[in-house]
């Protein structure tokens, strides 16, 4: 197996575009490849940019009749059918619409294949993670699902254990709902609580169909958690989880919405908490699952403070160059960003709470703490299921 990581990138998926004002900025992905450059990581990984999923690859997850629908609005967008999802405000139509999901998915396919055939130990999709599109509709800024395509490519070769950590401020319910019945893929999700954000799913007691009780995880965690909380969270159930179920792939994905700075969503978690979860993940592949770890990007919608340092950072773990929070950035990049967005860009790698303090959960918990009582609403739906003491 070589252990150099992939690093997937076709210059072409910054079409990915939903147009002016859309809280989905292409830039943030232009932007975060500049810094990956910046740092000399693209030296450090090897850049490969895959081909675009094809039809057949599309239909592991989304209907023949949404892959028509998409492939229509892609052609003329202003007849984009609504009842899928597509031309509406979260997901306006826009002309090749179709070939640039399917390149972005063709890219986290593209990951999964290299981790599973031994070309690479690592491979980051940064343009990926778009975990809301489901098999018959556009959701939530998502036409095709990448991270459920890469998944199923990895059973359709031969994977009998896929776990997959979506740490996005936004539930994965794309993903959660194309495996819901199928006990070879464990989904954890980390995400504000549905009270409070889109899109109004991933309460604990949402664990799976019945013959796959315990394969979907859900921590709902309270508005305005921040670092110590969320990596309290997440040391309390994923690790436990991972050990327990032993996957031969660890696909993850790192939306950096949680961001305190994000607009859209109602967290409180720092850069740097980000990078800690990042090195979490890529330990626990290398623990129990042989190290074979495909990490994909998400929602981010600060996309000149939050989005390309969070995402760098990953790509330096995944490189096994780590980026130290307090590496100053360098200036030809924080130029580049005043020339494209008339922002002021950041001038280090760290929101300065480097290193993160946080409490395990073996050391005991609060009941009447709001946080704790999401990690034990968690616990307490799934772990018995699995036969793990909650």
């Amino acid at each position: 197996m070589s252990g150099r990581a992939q690093l997937m990138w076709d210059e072409a998926v910054t079409g990915y575009d939903f147009g002016p004002g859309h809280p989905m900025d292409p830039v943030r992905l232009a932007l975060t490849r500049k810094l990956v450059d910046a740092f000399g990581l693209d030296r450090e990984v090897e850049v490969v940019a895959a081909k675009a999923a094809g039809e057949s690859t599309l239909r592991l997850v989304h209907r023949q009749d949404y892959i028509g629908a998409v492939k229509a609005a892609s052609a003329d967008p202003a007849a984009a059918d609504q009842s899928y999802g597509l031309g509406t405000v979260d997901d306006p139509a826009f002309a090749g619409m179709h070939e640039v999901s399917s390149l972005i998915a063709g890219q986290s396919v593209g990951a999964a294949e290299a981790v599973w055939r031994g070309e690479a130990l690592h491979a980051v999709n940064f343009a990926g993670g778009l975990h809301h599109a489901m098999p018959g509709g556009a959701s939530g800024f998502c036409i095709y699902n990448d991270a459920s395509l890469a998944i199923a490519r990895l059973l359709e070769l031969g994977a009998e254990r896929v776990a997959y950590v979506d740490v996005d401020v936004h539930h994965g319910d794309g993903v959660q709902a194309a495996f819901w019945e199928d006990p070879r893929v464990l989904t954890i999700s980390l995400h504000e609580h549905p009270r409070t954000l889109f899109p109004q799913t991933g309460w604990p007691e949402e664990t799976g169909a019945d013959f796959a009780a315990g394969s979907a995880v859900n921590v709902a965690l309270p508005a305005g958690t921040g670092d110590a909380g969320w990596l309290r969270a997440f040391h309390a159930v994923v690790p436990e989880l991972i050990a327990d179920f032993r996957p031969q792939v660890l696909v993850t994905q790192h939306g950096a919405d949680t961001h305190f700075e994000d607009p859209l969503a109602h967290l409180a978690v720092s850069l740097d908490a980000q990078r800690a979860v990042q090195v979490a993940c890529h330990d626990l592949a290398h623990e129990y699952a042989d190290g074979r770890w495909v990490a994909l990007g998400g929602g981010g919608y600060a996309v000149v403070d939050v989005v390309p340092r969070s995402w760098t950072h990953l790509v330096a773990i995944a490189a096994g160059r780590a980026v130290e929070p307090e590496a100053v950035i360098p200036e030809g990049w924080r130029q580049e960003v005043f020339a494209r967005t008339r922002q002021l860009a950041p001038a280090r790698m760290t929101d300065g709470r480097w290193p993160v303090a946080w409490s395990g959960w073996e050391a005991g918990y609060d009941p009447a703490d709001r946080l704790d009582q999401a990690v034990l609403a968690a616990r307490r739906a799934v772990f018995p299921l699995r036969g793990l003491l909650a």
